[in-house]
């Protein structure tokens, strides 16, 4: 998997948290450096700490589904696009409380499809580490510039950045399995 390709998946994962920061940045009455920043950690961190863990569970189950590794690569992308576009329709309310209570479970639920990301990477042998850094870059940027969008346009934007990161993913996806068969 080349650079584009990675940062491609980078910004297609970042998506969820994105979204979630225009929300927050919604909610904050009085917008600070530190509520960008904060967002920005938390979804950066665990988008960076979740495909390695899944690269770890996909790498120790490897030799078990070789043979069927790029089926498995795009069934999950295409579930997590699909779920992403879903989601898309779907209104939360989200305060505008940056804490822990409120940041983790967040952080954690945008990044699940990270996880499965990671597994993925465990097959096509993608090197974990710096993939791992630019997701977590990738959405860092992403979440705290989201924050900041929130604050100044609102929910215009959310809906289009969770449809545009799934279909990014699913097209990925797609493409996986393509060379996999030959086609590409």
């Amino acid at each position: 998997m080349g650079i584009i390709e990675l940062l491609l998946v980078a910004v297609g994962l970042s998506m969820d948290a994105f979204a979630v920061s225009v929300c927050k940045g919604l909610s904050v009455k009085t917008l600070k450096p530190r509520h960008a920043v904060l967002a920005g950690l938390y979804f950066g961190g665990f988008q960076a700490l979740m495909p390695v863990i899944g690269y770890a569970l996909g790498y120790r189950f490897e030799s078990v589904i070789k043979s069927v590794d790029h089926w498995i690569a795009f069934v999950l992308l295409v579930i997590i696009g699909v779920s992403m576009i879903r989601e898309a329709k779907e209104t939360e309310e989200l305060g505008d409380d940056f804490g822990l209570k409120a940041m983790l479970p967040l952080a954690v639920a945008t990044s699940i499809d990270a996880l499965a990301v990671g597994v993925t990477f465990a097959f096509l042998q993608v090197r974990i580490l710096p993939a791992a850094a630019l997701i977590g870059v990738t959405t860092f940027l992403l979440s705290a510039l989201g924050v900041r969008i929130g604050h100044v346009f609102g929910l215009r934007y959310k809906a289009r950045a969770e449809i545009a990161g799934g279909v990014i993913l699913i097209l990925i996806g797609l493409k996986i399995l393509l060379e996999h068969l030959g086609i590409l």
